[in-house]
């Protein structure tokens, strides 16, 4: 008994084929899908006039955007001009580094070599009855003051000279009437420049 109630209730459970959805016919779907009419088309034809009617007014559109002549003209001549000032400007440029490189160079190896001229200074300010050693060190020291000068080096006036801090080193100093005001007494180191620029300032002594 239980087993025919169980069946009799799945079966009423079962849904009627009236209330199942079915699928729409291929005619209603291509009814939905059938392009607008020829009064509303807007179709591919439409596009295509319009792309029709660019390509026929683009060549008059690039006659115009096209330079003249003489603009063109101008324009090469800017470019010109442009690219000599910036060449001109590089020439320069180069040339001053050149210099520069050059001058602090020769400032080291000058530098280097001026002890030897301060030894120089010193064994002609010694005493000795050796005329020939004497005229020997002179004849150096006369040499080593020809190449100094043919590399641009020149040496700073000190002695009788008023104090200058741009050139000296005072690092004596005394009270003398006869003297004037900051007068360089006594020259303690020689000094030398390359140019305008000083490579060794000279050690001096100054009064009042």
């Amino acid at each position: 008994m239980s087993s025919n109630k169980d069946l009799h209730e799945q079966e009423e459970k079962v849904p009627s084929g009236e209330d199942t959805p079915q699928d729409a016919s291929p005619e209603a779907a291509a009814e939905d899908s059938s392009p607008v009419g020829d009064a509303g088309e807007t179709g591919p034809r439409d596009k295509k006039g319009k792309k029709e009617e660019k390509r026929q007014s683009s060549p008059q559109a690039e006659e115009k955007k096209q330079p003249s002549p003489e603009d063109q003209l101008k324009a090469e001549k800017d470019k010109y001009l442009r690219l000599l000032a910036e060449y001109d400007n590089y020439r320069k440029r180069s040339a001053k580094e050149r210099e520069n490189i050059y001058s602090d160079a020769l400032t080291d190896t000058v530098t280097k070599f001026l002890p030897v001229y301060d030894n120089l200074v010193r064994a002609l300010q010694q005493s000795t009855e050796d005329e020939a050693y004497r005229r020997g060190v002179e004849m150096i020291m006369t040499q080593f003051n020809d190449i100094l000068s043919k590399l641009g080096v020149t040496p700073i006036e000190a002695l009788g000279q008023k104090f200058d801090p741009q050139l000296h080193n005072a690092v004596m100093h005394e009270e003398d009437s006869e003297k004037g005001e900051n007068e360089i007494v006594q020259e303690l180191q020689k000094g030398f420049k390359l140019g305008d620029k000083v490579i060794r300032f000279a050690m001096v002594k100054v009064a009042n």
